[in-house]
């Protein structure tokens, strides 16, 4: 026995340095992106109970809320659940797409995950917006916390990979708002799967989100998006190429029957329509918890800083109420709270740098 524990403690020297090396290599070579702090994989709480968090920059997560309402009430792996939906909205005269510098609006998105960590305590929380999802990675809070954070890209990125893959024929256009688009993170990322940038191309769609707050089901929402999908298909190689495509934005799903009309009327034919609203909550149902309990019991609260109109809570209550009619009428008892978080501080202009003056 002694002999066997003095083998393992004293290595030889050149094996040591060797497994240095390697290490060393490993991390020399691996490359250095920032982590957009979404786990492939979340292993739910072991206890019965579960706080969740879904923020957006609007009323567009609130479709993810839904779809979880739905599936827990299904599936049953929990045994209490708390769904807390933050506005992360700073301004009822306009949102992020709005700012004109980029760090402004990483700032104000990462003040906003701070305070909902501090006053609600989540067990995790789902960004339920293509928007902030992209701006994530570099937020302050996603550097420090240890709260799992779980963003719609990456729930995104795999639908888009796998309609790539079964349809290589087809290109694939991603529609989501201008800061979506701008930031090319989705792009960016399918490059680097290995998909070529002749098969994707991106369409920002302005104030689409405003319109289908204001009426979802609206003429006016229809024809933005059929004039969005008209200025996406002119970027298509010819007219006879399939395409499939992304709804990028949360808010986008509420008027999918306007998108299904659009595409398919469009002579060309439509392979795939992609919405990740729903499949970004599969983290939280791992088969072995399906059942678990009797039944479950769901509260959902809806917390703001601005005010909502009776004419916005009217039209996504109604566009809820077929999915999951708890949260659409958690929509019409939200909560407002006017310092929800702090943001005005960081609208102040950045400091120009000083010419240097001449001494001579």
């Amino acid at each position: 026995m002694f002999k066997r524990k003095t083998s393992v403690h004293f290595l030889p020297f050149s094996l040591i340095l060797f497994g240095l090396i390697l290490a060393l290599g490993g991390c020399l070579n691996r490359e250095k992106v920032p982590s957009p702090a979404v786990p492939k994989s979340i292993i739910p709480p072991s206890s019965a109970t579960l706080r969740v968090a879904v923020t957006d920059s609007g009323l567009g997560g609130l479709s993810v809320v839904a779809h979880l309402e739905k599936r827990l009430a299904q599936e049953r792996s929990y045994e209490k659940v708390e769904i807390i939906f933050v506005n992360a909205l700073f301004s009822s005269q306009g949102g992020y797409n709005s700012l004109p510098h980029r760090r402004t609006k990483i700032e104000i998105f990462s003040s906003a995950l701070e305070s909902l960590a501090k006053k609600y305590q989540p067990d995790l929380i789902f960004v339920g917006c293509n928007t902030l999802s992209v701006l994530l990675p570099e937020t302050s809070f996603i550097q420090h916390s240890s709260l799992p954070v779980v963003s719609i890209v990456d729930s995104a990125l795999k639908l888009m990979a796998e309609a790539l893959r079964q349809h290589p024929e087809a290109c694939l256009i991603i529609f989501g708002t201008p800061t979506t688009i701008s930031e090319g993170t989705y792009v960016r990322r399918l490059i680097e799967q290995g998909f070529l940038s002749e098969r994707i191309i991106s369409q920002a769609c302005p104030e689409l989100e405003i319109y289908i707050e204001r009426g979802f089901d609206q003429e006016e929402t229809a024809w933005l998006i059929q004039g969005y999908v008209e200025e996406a298909l002119q970027k298509l190689p010819d007219q006879k190429t399939p395409i499939i495509a992304s709804l990028n934005c949360t808010h986008y799903g509420y008027a999918q029957n306007f998108w299904q009309k659009a595409l398919e009327a469009s002579g060309h034919e439509l392979v795939a329509l992609l919405n990740p609203n729903e499949t970004m909550i599969d983290c939280l149902f791992l088969p072995q918890l399906k059942n678990r309990f009797p039944n479950s019991q769901i509260k959902i609260r809806v917390v703001s800083m601005i005010h909502f109109s009776e004419e916005v809570i009217n039209s996504i209550s109604r566009a809820l109420q077929a999915i999951s009619p708890q949260t659409a009428q958690a929509l019409k008892n939200y909560e407002l709270v006017p310092h929800l978080f702090e943001w005005r501080k960081f609208l102040s202009p950045p400091p120009q740098p000083q010419e240097e003056t001449s001494t001579t």
